[in-house]
């Protein structure tokens, strides 16, 4: 709690300020209200004279307006600062997960990271802001309405609150279950959001394979989790103030009887009976939302210890302390290994791609094709070894240098829902009309886009959903052609066109590549066979290279796999 002040409360410290004085306003305003109840009853209920009943009446209207002013004063405060502080929050939450390393999100699943964006940042403000309004109003309430009871009999009050010290174990009990269920309930909707994120991305499969019974069985089984823990972290929530009623009922009944004696006899008026019951009917609703707060505290607490598990992540692959400015040669990987957990993928991998030059990569799944990619990039580092461009290490790299220095076109097209202009601009931010329309006529965009009534301005929708396989794929090359970077990674760029196509963009990357060094993941051998090297990776390593005809000649494992795919029998690797 601390750390969020600190970070993002402070700064609002004057109007918390001007908010906690409305509290004050609000909170005074119950003690003044029983303080008027003695004058009404013993001045002039207990006479004949009706005189002085409009003046009362009219202070006691007055107490009203100014509860309602100042309530509604700081509520307006309270909620625009707690507004404020969950934006903010949001923003630098989801910064902070982008400037995480790849690993972090293989680990932490989108519907997981979306409830702690979303999900806890809400909880936590509505926590809040009720918190807060408590703690301001009802202190201030309680502390006048105790004065009143104290000030008309302090030996009322002491019985009035006889049953307090029993409050103190059963509470401090709840507080911990309230954290602990609470904690398990935010889990559970992260579960909950992830099934919901897998099912949406994976409707086709979901209908393709009839799995629509099988899903719905899968979340109702998550939301009766859910519920369940949902249900446990409520019941601790409302078991404070419960407990609050029981024990005040002590203190109620020995009012009653003491007080009531007192009466009877004549030592105490009905006025001073009647304001001090006034006021200690009124306690119970502040005592009851303040005993409440430690519980809200609590599932606050919760929430606030996943956002800064989330903050608290670092990530490991940074720019040096001095970078070195890239230049722009050979990549060279030099003994370079690397391994998921215990599951090696690469073993001192060693290969060459020359400046200039297209280097194609081949070999069977799982033979560390994309991780070659994954390296170079610095979306992961290398276990050992190094890896070289123009000589530098890229971890003596500036990291942004780097990635502007490279273009990728994968097989998973990364659309966004916004408009085929604005994806293809994703390349260069500050791309012109004309440059974006180049690009776009360069990878064969402008085939399908110009019969769109809207054109390059036609919304790709979510995901690119509104586009075909193809189109999708023109789009993401369109975006590396306009990027123009001296390096070039394509995973198989065009798997996903049709045959004209696929020549119209093999085309222009041809174009594109030229002075460019260039990788290539091929899956389709045919789609390689111009390039200057090609490299046969096997369980990590480089078990053959050279040119198409070399390694064919070599009549080896190449030569095996273009056998098999040009006999149909091995379409992809």
């Amino acid at each position: 709690m601390a750390r969020l002040w600190r970070d993002h409360v402070a700064g609002y410290w004057p109007r918390l300020l001007i908010a906690g004085v409305l509290m004050s306003l609000e909170g005074a305003a119950l003690g003044l209200l029983a303080w008027l109840i003695q004058p009404l009853f013993d001045d002039l209920f207990s006479s004949d004279n009706m005189s002085g009943v409009g003046w009362v009446a009219l202070a006691i209207a007055g107490v009203f307006a100014l509860r309602a002013v100042a309530g509604f004063g700081q509520r307006v405060i309270l909620v625009a600062v707690g507004l404020k502080v969950t934006t903010a929050l949001q923003s630098r939450l989801l910064r902070h997960i982008l400037s995480l390393d790849l690993s972090f999100f293989r680990d932490m699943a989108p519907g997981a990271l979306i409830e702690r964006v979303r999900g806890d940042t809400l909880a936590l403000q509505g926590i809040a802001a009720n918190t807060v309004m408590s703690l301001g109003r009802d202190t201030i309430g309680l502390v006048a309405l105790l004065t009143v009871m104290v000030l008309n009999d302090w030996v009322w009050t002491l019985l009035a609150l006889i049953g307090l010290p029993l409050l103190v174990l059963p509470i401090l009990a709840l507080q911990r279950y309230i954290r602990i269920t609470t904690t398990a309930s935010r889990e559970a909707a992260s579960r909950l959001a992830t099934q919901l994120d897998e099912i949406f991305h994976g409707a086709q499969s979901v209908k393709l394979n009839r799995l629509e019974a099988h899903e719905m069985a899968r979340f109702d089984g998550e939301v009766r989790g859910f519920l369940r823990q949902a249900l446990r972290a409520q019941r601790g929530l409302a078991a404070n103030p419960a407990t609050i009623d029981l024990v005040s009922a002590i203190g109620l009944v020995a009012v009653l009887y003491y007080g009531g004696a007192q009466i009877v006899s004549g030592e105490k008026s009905v006025g001073e009976f009647m304001s001090f019951f006034t006021a200690l009917g009124l306690l119970f609703d502040p005592l009851r939302r303040l005993s409440n707060i430690a519980g809200q505290l609590q599932a606050g607490v919760a929430s606030l210890q996943r956002l800064y598990d989330v903050l608290d992540a670092h990530p490991t692959i940074l720019s040096p302390a001095n970078p070195r400015p890239l230049q722009p040669g050979d990549i060279a990987f030099e003994d370079v290994e690397f391994g998921y957990g215990d599951a090696p993928v690469l073993r001192g991998l060693r290969f060459v791609a020359k400046q200039g030059q297209t280097t194609a990569i081949v070999g069977a799944s799982g033979a560390g094709k994309t991780t070659v990619f994954g390296l170079l990039t610095r979306l992961i580092d290398a276990d050992a070894g190094t890896i070289r461009i123009g000589g530098d290490a890229v971890g003596d790299l500036d990291l942004d240098q780097l990635r502007d220095a490279i273009a990728v076109v994968g097989q998973e097209t990364a659309l966004f829902d916004a408009t085929i202009a604005d994806n293809i601009r994703l390349g260069r931010l500050d791309a012109t009309p004309d440059e974006v329309r180049a690009a776009a006529r360069a990878a064969s965009v402008l085939e399908f886009s110009d019969h769109l009534p809207l054109g390059l301005d036609t919304p790709v929708g979510p995901r690119g959903s509104a586009l075909s396989g193809g189109q999708r794929q023109r789009v993401t090359i369109a975006r590396a052609i306009l990027k123009a970077a001296p390096i070039l990674l394509l995973d198989e760029p065009t798997s996903a066109l049709d045959a004209r196509s696929e020549q119209l963009v093999q085309d222009a990357l041809t174009r594109l590549s030229a002075g460019r060094t260039t990788l290539v993941i091929a899956h389709r051998l045919s789609t390689i066979r111009e390039a200057d090297l090609i490299l046969v990776l096997d369980r990590g390593r480089v078990i053959e290279q050279g040119s198409h005809a070399e390694l064919m000649a070599m009549n080896g494992a190449y030569a095996r796999l273009e056998a098999l795919q040009s006999a149909g029998l091995l379409p992809r690797l």
